[in-house]
């Protein structure tokens, strides 16, 4: 996500309607071409809130940190 991204990490302030993890990509991905492509194929990502990987749907009120994977392969 960093590359795609173009930064090491992000503070940002979303608006009140941004609720759950999910909501968090949907507005993060209007925020440029990078993000945009980075967060395409959403059902396919993973997250952490503080350092606990947690469902799409997950609240991110009082969240300090958030942290979003992409998928990956390996065996």
């Amino acid at each position: 996500m960093r590359e795609a991204f173009g930064l090491d990490g992000e503070q940002v302030d979303p608006p009140a309607e941004v609720a759950t993890l999910r909501d968090l990509l949907d507005w993060l991905a209007t925020r440029g071409a990078g993000h945009a492509a980075a967060l395409a194929q959403r059902d396919r990502l993973r997250a952490a809130i503080d350092q606990k990987f947690v469902p799409m749907e997950t609240s991110i009120a009082g969240a300090r940190e958030i942290a979003i994977f992409p998928p990956v392969t390996g065996g």
